[in-house]
């Protein structure tokens, strides 16, 4: 029973990705006529190609590479870095910050959005990768997950490196971060993904077709090309392909991500 409940999420699961497929691949005048079947009767390229020569998706690709890796490694070196301080170091109102970072759990992103976008205006920012990139800098749960870790090393390390001279710095990127690769790299690649998936932020702080990130750039191939499906799907395909093989290299990884970030694994 379990095996056909699976198969069954799974076929639902897969069916839209298939239909994108066998829709980019037919010839337009085909994708809307009401004799297209559900399995591909052609083998039609001329989307793909449109895609890629006549639409701007490889100035898409560079702005989303570009910003995903940037947030992703701007987000880990400011999450460690906050978190070890929370963690590691003993200042006034440290317990006050660290309530300050639970809490922002629970204020919605959308709320932020207007005040986000005034700032980013008056800061000249707006179509630019700054612009894109500021406000998603901050990820609470990279700063609680890192802290955790954190928390249960033993101090004693802490102390022998002190005592051998060594500072903060060589404590966090020498001693503590060599004993966290499987947890930063499982934070890196969801942080990646996330990043990459971004849509709405991207799409009020970029005008410009130049600036656009993938998900954003595929409303314009629409309104571009008009009505035109084929091409509509070859550019979904072609912006989550990146994605997608990269779930499938690291799907271990994300598993625990995902698991880190929801408390399941501490």
């Amino acid at each position: 029973m379990l095996l056909v409940i699976t198969l069954t999420a799974a076929a639902i699961w897969i069916f839209p990705l298939y239909w994108a497929f066998v829709t980019s691949i037919r010839d337009e005048n085909h994708v809307v006529s009401s004799n297209a079947g559900l399995l591909p009767d052609m083998f039609n390229l001329a989307a793909y190609s449109d895609a890629l020569f006549n639409s701007k998706l490889l100035t898409w690709y560079v702005n989303s590479i570009g910003t995903s890796v940037i947030i992703t490694v701007l987000v880990l070196i400011t999450g460690m870095m906050c978190a070890y301080a929370l963690s590691q170091m003993r200042f006034p109102g440290r317990r006050l910050l660290y309530a300050v970072v639970l809490a922002s759990f629970m204020i919605p992103t959308q709320a932020l959005v207007v005040t986000q976008f005034v700032l980013m205006n008056d800061l000249g920012l707006v179509n630019t990768w700054g612009g894109i990139i500021l406000p998603q800098l901050i990820v609470p749960v990279v700063i609680i997950v890192y802290k955790q870790f954190f928390d249960a090393v033993p101090q004693e390390m802490r102390e022998a490196v002190l005592l051998d001279g060594g500072g903060e710095y060589t404590l966090l990127f020498k001693v503590y971060l060599p004993l966290n690769w499987g947890i930063t790299t499982a934070l890196a690649i969801i942080t990646f993904i996330m990043a990459w998936n971004q849509f709405f932020w991207p799409f009020l702080v970029t005008t410009s077709e130049s600036m656009m990130t993938i998900p954003v750039g595929i409303t314009q191939v629409r309104d571009t090309f008009g009505v035109n499906y084929a091409r509509v799907m070859a550019v979904a395909l072609l912006g989550a392909a990146p994605v997608a093989i990269a779930y499938l290299i690291f799907q271990k990884k994300v598993t625990e991500a995902v698991m880190i970030s929801s408390g399941v694994k501490g």
